[in-house]
This record gives structure tokens, C-alpha cells and sequence, in this order.
């Protein structure tokens, strides 16, 4: 038996395939779509995953003002940020970040779920979020994909 076919390989900055992907999230869940859309920035779908690498794919979601909350999230949910300055705790409903940018909500939303490091912060700088249906990634020929496809 060939020991050799059984190597396990380990992606680096080099040799990852990196590819564009277009998602639509009209009436798309935000959670729900924001977890698929971290495992596709982390890699997690391809078969040379590599931890500790940036081998994930670029993500442009398209209509992003479209996503959907269920219940009363638009309004009971709180997000919390700090300014740095004592007394600085400011909240946001994801109503009131919608109405800032639709970019904003759907950001904030992926960031909480990618790696709490450089890592984390190197996969976030490639998802591009636009609030209608036009990008300006279109010289990188992005190939569409259906986000409930995906498990």
C-alpha cells in the first residue's frame, strides 16, 4: 500500500483556490444566511481547509436590505458597542442599523461569527455587501450560488 497517497494536505497563501461568489439574500433568514456565509469566507466547504489559513472564497451579497428577522428581532434585539470612553456603552437594534446601511446590519452579523482574531479580521476584508442588486465586481466574473444549497 501506498503510504504516500494518504498525505494530508495543508493549504497555504500560495496554493489556496480562491474563488468570487455572488449571494442574493432577498427573503433569506440573517442568521441563518450569515452562517453559511462565514463557513464559505472561512473555507469550510472546500476539501483543503486548513485552519490557521485564509483559504475561503470572496463574497459579494446583493440586496442586502432585503433580509428577513423573524418575531419581534427587529426591534428586541440589541447589539452593544463601546466607544472606549467611560459611560461610552451605545446600543443598536438591527432596525436602527438597517436604516444606517444595510451593510452595516449584515456585517456586524457575519463578523460575530468568524474567528475573534487576525485571522477573523483578514476573512472579513473579503465580503463586499451591497444594499441593491448592483456590485463593482463584475471584472472578477463572481459566479452566483443558491446560499440554501448549502448545508
Amino acid at each position: 500500500m501506498d503510504t504516500l497517497s494518504y498525505k494530508t494536505i495543508s493549504a497555504n497563501k500560495a496554493t489556496a483556490q480562491k474563488e468570487w461568489v455572488v449571494i442574493d439574500a432577498t427573503g433569506q433568514t440573517l442568521g441563518r444566511m450569515a452562517s453559511k456565509v462565514a463557513k464559505l469566507l472561512r473555507g469550510k466547504y472546500k476539501p483543503s481547509f486548513t485552519p490557521h489559513v485564509d483559504c475561503g472564497d470572496n463574497v459579494i451579497i446583493i440586496n442586502a436590505e432585503k433580509v428577513v428577522l423573524t418575531g419581534n428581532k427587529w426591534n428586541d434585539r440589541v447589539y452593544l458597542r463601546y466607544t472606549g470612553y467611560p459611560g461610552g456603552q451605545r446600543e443598536a437594534t438591527p432596525a436602527v442599523l438597517l436604516e444606517k446601511g444595510a451593510d452595516r446590519l449584515v456585517e456586524k452579523v457575519v463578523k460575530g461569527m468568524l474567528p475573534k482574531n487576525r485571522l477573523g479580521a483578514a476573512l472579513l476584508k473579503n465580503l463586499y455587501v451591497y444594499a441593491g442588486t448592483e456590485h463593482n465586481h463584475e471584472a472578477q466574473q463572481p459566479k452566483s450560488i443558491d446560499i440554501n444549497s448549502l448545508k
